[in-house]
């Protein structure tokens, strides 16, 4: 049987200040590669939203953390990454596994131990399905911190695995 790589293992139907930390907990992991635009602020901010920070201060109690985004701004994404002080990897170019295997490194974890939290199939979803990480599809945040009532890059994606049938229950 194929693998299924635009199936995450755990879609929610939350944006990321609102996932609770027991169900990672529960599946052993240790350590979260966070996408950025989309998941953690809109990809048109620069300053991430106080609930953003809260719960990224309060995974840092459970988890190690890396910021992997596409956004070929190191500026940007270095900015984000100092508002809450962890490492981060741009240009990351996912699905591809170059700047991923980089990042896995540098958390030093078994990947069973590892989540990749995004917004977007076609990047995040598939990145990590390759690697076996735990893979954990949020809905798109907006620029109050809440999720996004305009989500249309991540509709597009699931009516097009709909399609392709890979989405379908």
């Amino acid at each position: 049987m194929a693998q299924n790589w635009l199936k995450p293992d755990w879609e929610p139907g939350l944006s990321t200040p609102n996932l609770p930390f027991e169900h990672l907990l529960s599946m052993g992991i240790k350590a979260i590669l966070l996408d950025v635009d989309g998941t953690l602020l809109p990809s048109n901010e620069l300053v991430l939203h106080s609930s953003v920070i809260d719960w990224i201060c309060k995974a840092k109690n459970y988890f190690s953390i890396h910021l992997l985004s596409n956004n070929p701004s190191k500026r940007r994404i270095k900015s984000i990454s100092s508002q809450i002080d962890v490492s981060y990897t741009y240009k990351a170019a996912k699905p591809t596994r170059g700047a991923l295997i980089k990042a896995l490194r540098t958390l030093n974890k078994d990947p069973k131990e590892i989540a990749i939290i995004g917004d977007r199939l076609f990047t995040d979803v598939i990145a990590g399905n390759r690697l076996g990480i735990y893979t954990v599809l949020v809905k798109p945040i907006g620029p109050n911190g809440m999720t996004s009532l305009t989500n249309k890059t991540q509709y597009i994606e699931q009516r097009i695995a709909n399609i392709i049938g890979v989405l379908r229950k």
